[in-house]
């Protein structure tokens, strides 16, 4: 089935620009040119990802963001904000926006996001411990799938972002070496803008809050003041390996 991907903006020049290459890609989409339309157009045909401008008439993004969430709708949105506004993406990624990207955009970046984030909620949520033979990368409690992008706590299935699953699989692949902030935005995300390293904060802080029993006193995602954050391998549960 040929999925949808709902574009929310109200500039009616881009909205062609990423209707034309969207379809061009395979994917079939519906688009709004204000935030409450589109909150509606989510309700109503259950798009595969949205694509969320935060500046729009009637309802903002922000808004639009934070309605959806706190209706417990899972679907991907991928955040549209402007290069400079390093206050927008934090706070669409507290609101849980799943990932962000900076006009003018390449399309070529934005469809291999649009890739990753439909990818990685079309993973098997099926319950139960993976099987050993399945591919399943493990750390203790933890579990990733770097094909299937799926991530699983003691066998339950976690609910990641895109930006949180892509740094769990960063760090989770390179256990107890410490990466900066500039390396991860570097490395895992392909940013290298000056001053955006508060969306790693943000993002460590909520992948925290899914992985970790108690956040606060963190045993796997940890901080190493002045240097960065690293993976803790947990040798006391197994150490880390691969199944193949």
């Amino acid at each position: 089935m040929t999925e949808k991907i709902l574009i929310v903006e109200d500039e009616q020049a881009i909205v062609d620009i990423l209707t034309f290459n969207l379809n061009k890609a395979g994917y079939d989409t519906l688009s709004a040119a204000d935030g409450e339309t589109g909150l509606r157009l989510i309700f109503e045909q259950n798009p595969d990802l949205v694509l969320l401008d935060i500046m729009l008439p009637r309802l903002d993004g922000f808004s639009v963001c934070r309605r959806l969430r706190a209706e417990g709708l899972g679907v991907p949105v991928i955040m549209l904000t402007a290069r400079e506004e390093e206050a927008d993406k934090v706070l669409g990624l507290e609101l849980g926006a799943d990932d962000y990207i900076t006009k003018p955009f390449s399309m070529r970046e934005l469809l291999a996001r649009v890739r990753a984030n439909i990818r990685r909620t079309a993973i098997d949520e099926t319950g139960g411990r993976p099987a050993p033979e399945s591919g399943w990368l493990q750390n203790g409690p933890l579990w990733l799938h770097p094909e299937r992008m799926g991530a699983r706590k003691n066998g339950a299935a976690l609910s990641l972002s895109g930006r949180e699953y892509e740094l769990l699989s960063f760090l989770m692949r390179r256990p107890d070496r410490v990466f900066s902030r500039e390396e991860l935005m570097r490395e895992v995300w392909n940013y290298d803008y000056y001053g955006d390293l508060r969306t790693v904060d943000v993002t460590v802080r909520r992948l925290r809050e899914k992985i970790e029993d108690n956040p606060g006193e963190p045993r796997f995602l940890l901080t190493r003041r002045g240097m960065g954050y690293l993976f803790a391998a947990q040798v006391e549960s197994g150490k880390l390996k691969v199944e193949s």
